[in-house]
């Protein structure tokens, strides 16, 4: 999987919203999109996503244009979004059962994906009966169920509290771990942006432009210690001063 962001610009009214974007990103990759608020960044998603339109530009997946929402471009947002209706088993299901997968396949396959991310137990419980942690849990395996090239993830954590979003960081980087799936993760906390990520992007303030694309190059499996490593200091201290600005 092979992604090319090439020369992007999105403006809104008299707007730009973001502003010549190239950018590439290679199958497998952990992608985190850094930026202040306003910057484009969720607009960058959307792009990506295929929710709206360049104004110039175009974005590429293996060679294709893509414009428009596909199976192989799959979102996580920050809200989990689950129905509460529906189980959690058949809320992973919800995407295969639209796509007209069988009840057999479709129950093996959210079998699978739910003794991946732990919650095998709580198959035949609600999502009100879930914590936040739990439900962005199944927010993510009703996502990677679809087998999509790549997983956009909207500031999925930003609305858990502390404890909860550092675990939540450290279940992501284990699933990422085990599956190698290529991830483009939008946040506007640094921290979390070089703890997860294989490689960082930080846009500049409106109009959006990219400041800086550098590789993330901190050993595997990552801990909560890998925040006094010297290297996580220095990317973090060229982020801030990024922006800062």
């Amino acid at each position: 999987m092979h992604i090319v962001i090439d020369s992007l610009y999105k403006t809104f009214g008299s707007t730009t919203a973001l502003e010549n974007i190239n950018l590439q990103f290679q199958g497998g990759e952990f992608v985190t999109v850094l930026g202040s608020s306003g910057c484009g960044k969720t607009t960058l998603l959307h792009l990506l996503a295929g929710l709206t339109t360049p104004s110039r530009g175009a974005i590429y997946v293996d060679g294709e244009v893509k414009s428009r929402p596909g199976a192989d471009r799959v979102v996580v947002f920050q809200q989990a979004g689950l129905y509460p209706w529906l189980n959690v088993q058949q809320n992973i299901e919800f995407g295969l059962d639209l796509q007209g997968v069988s009840r057999e396949q479709r129950r093996r396959a959210s079998s699978e994906i739910l003794r991946t991310i732990g919650l095998e137990a709580f198959a035949r419980h609600k999502p009100y009966e879930l914590s936040g942690g739990m439900q962005q849990r199944v927010a993510i395996a009703r996502a990677l169920v679809m087998k999509p090239k790549v997983l956009l993830m909207d500031e999925p954590f930003g609305a858990l509290d502390a404890q909860t979003r550092s675990s939540m960081q450290s279940f992501l980087t284990s699933l990422w771990d085990q599956l190698q799936c290529t991830i483009v993760f939008i946040t506007h906390d640094i921290d979390e942006a070089i703890f997860l990520g294989t490689r960082l992007v930080v846009l500049s303030a409106r109009p959006g432009r990219v400041a800086l694309d550098v590789p993330i190059e901190l050993e595997r499996p990552r801990t909560a210690e890998v925040a006094f490593d010297p290297r996580f200091l220095e990317l973090k201290k060229r982020a801030m001063g990024i922006l800062a600005h």
